[in-house]
């Protein structure tokens, strides 16, 4: 699904996968959950700048 229209998109890569900032999904904080396949994830963003993904 493609994402919502206020979402910045940068020009896809080569490969043809689409792209999109993580600033502008994490506007209101370091935190984003994630719904896929009726199970939330937890997508975090550490201090030192890494992606942490959990269920």
């Amino acid at each position: 699904m493609p994402p919502p229209l206020d979402h910045p998109r940068r020009p896809a890569p080569p490969d043809g996968r689409p792209r999109i900032a993580l600033s502008s999904l994490m506007r209101t904080g370091g935190e984003l959950v994630i719904e896929h396949d009726g199970q939330d994830y937890l997508l975090r963003l550490t201090s030192n700048g890494k992606l942490i993904l959990t269920k």
